[in-house]
């Protein structure tokens, strides 16, 4: 196994791994703004997707602990990956440097990742443990998700965490998209501009998908926390 730790502590092994975990998260964001889309079909339909999620929780705490052990190795490698970036750039980088050759995008990786999961950590502080470990208003125990949602999002420092996140979300996954193509090798002079767009138009989709949801319930609930 030589082989392998000396690749995954490589350059090039350490962006395979960020490609891979970003890939497997780039797929759970769609299914968790598919799921999530059903706030706005009421709390029947709300209630009764996460009521679906209890009957296969078995096979859903094994996904939550393969979504724990890709974020934290995209996390780990992101950070060491950052910090080889930075001890070798070179003094001379701010005079020939290179906005040019890089975008907004890229150049922000570190800062959004950063803000994201500080958001994730709130995230799961709220909701994942109001819906599984502690419910003061025992709502999730009579199935009312619905109401724990619609709470939060009536919090404005909430909302407005949520909102940037989001952005932020939305300004890392646009440059992660690309960046997995690249490092799997699929890039190509031809199809490499068609690759950028689906990016943009996921990263897109994503950011406004999850922050239309707080955005619209504090404003037709009239949030006033």
């Amino acid at each position: 196994m030589g082989w392998f730790n000396t690749f995954i502590n490589s350059s090039l092994g350490k962006k395979f791994i960020m490609a891979l975990t970003g890939s497997f998260l780039i797929i759970f964001l769609i299914i968790h703004l598919i799921g999530n889309i059903t706030l706005y079909f009421g709390p029947d339909a709300f209630n009764g997707y996460v009521k679906t999620l209890d009957v296969i929780k078995p096979l859903i705490r094994i996904i939550e602990l393969v979504l724990l052990s890709a974020f934290i190795f995209h996390i780990f490698n992101g950070v060491r990956l950052w910090l080889e970036n930075k001890q070798a750039r070179p003094v001379t980088y701010k005079v020939n440097g290179s906005p040019e050759n890089t975008t907004l995008f890229s150049r922000t990786m570190f800062v959004s990742g950063s803000v994201i999961f500080i958001f994730l950590v709130l995230h799961l502080g709220t909701f994942f443990w109001r819906f599984n470990v502690h419910d003061p208003q025992q709502l999730a125990d009579s199935h009312q998700y619905y109401d724990i949602v619609v709470g939060f999002f009536q919090i404005w420092w909430y909302v407005l965490l949520y909102i940037v996140a989001m952005i932020l979300l939305g300004f890392h996954l646009n440059h992660g998209f690309q960046s997995a193509f690249q490092t799997f090798g699929w890039n190509h002079k031809k199809y490499t501009p068609l690759i950028k767009k689906i990016g943009t138009a996921y990263a897109i989709i994503m950011a406004v998908g999850f922050a239309s949801m707080p955005i619209y319930f504090f404003f037709f609930y009239g949030g006033n926390q």
